[in-house]
């Protein structure tokens, strides 16, 4: 992968070496307190068959050259440039956790530019509800705490939260230990991305899922969406947590290939 710089933003992202016009494009937005690497499994399977696209979230990995002015709500104009300037009409959007908000935010303000939409360990974040949202905030703020205090504390609870095995918890462990602090003043204008818009008909594939071993809140907030969106599919990954592309690589890898290939294909676990 090549490391790119996008002009007048703080945002750095990855791109293939060999970009095949032919291909479908792939891009790969990540968990919070982590990095693009989280998705080094995928980006390893999926390299020589798709054009791939992973971000480095503002405040995160090397996206931290931050000017007055920048904050995370940002995102979804900086990722329109980054397709701008790679000439891409159609993206397979992929999102965990902080990256399902920023992901459907993109799909809210550029639906056309949207091939499919794929989202694990998130939420509705045009119908949130309120109690769900309320608890979610205060477990937040509680894990902003521990990170003031000491991040090395912080990054031992969130891996925790983070992945269900042993492997993928250590590598969060790893990525979070590197995650700034000051970089916590980036994540404030999250929540003005969540219940500020309607859903409009969406004209390509939506997946929604979330691990076993996931908060329950997870799981919930899961149904609630696929619920309300009767043409969306779901799928829970058995033994996973937060990060299922992290705990179950290689599963996750198989059911996206059979998403992207336009049938998806569940797994019998």
């Amino acid at each position: 992968m090549i490391e790119q710089k996008l002009k007048n933003s703080p945002i750095v992202y990855y791109i293939n070496k060999n970009i095949d016009r032919d291909r479908k494009w792939l891009m790969f937005m990540h968990a919070a307190f982590v990095t693009h690497e989280m998705f080094n499994k995928q980006i390893e399977y999926f390299k020589n068959s798709y054009n791939i696209i992973a971000v480095d979230i503002i405040g995160h990995g090397k996206s931290l050259a931050i000017m007055k002015g920048d904050s995370i709500d940002k995102m979804s104009g900086w990722m329109k440039e980054i397709l701008d300037k790679q000439q891409i009409d159609k993206i397979n959007l992929l999102g965990i956790s902080l990256g399902t908000v920023i992901s459907q935010d993109f799909a809210n303000k550029y639906p056309d530019k949207i091939e499919s939409l794929a989202c694990f360990g998130g939420y509705d974040i045009n119908n949130f509800d309120k109690n769900i949202q309320k608890s979610n905030r205060a477990v937040q703020v509680f894990m902003m705490i521990k990170a003031l205090f000491s991040i090395k504390w912080f990054a031992k609870a969130n891996k925790k939260i983070s992945a269900y095995t042993e492997k993928a918890q250590n590598e969060c462990y790893r990525m979070n230990l590197q995650f700034p602090k000051k970089s916590f003043m980036n994540l404030a204008s999250l929540n003005g991305m969540v219940n500020k818009q309607q859903t409009k008909i969406r004209n390509y594939h939506l997946l929604i899922g979330c691990g076993a071993y996931d908060d329950p809140m997870a799981f919930q907030a899961a149904k609630m969406w696929h619920d309300t969106e009767p043409n969306s599919q779901m799928i829970i990954f058995e033994n996973a947590g937060h990060c299922v592309n992290m705990d179950v690589p290689d599963v996750f890898n198989t059911v996206m290939e059979s998403f992207w290939n336009g049938k998806l294909v569940l797994p019998d676990f």
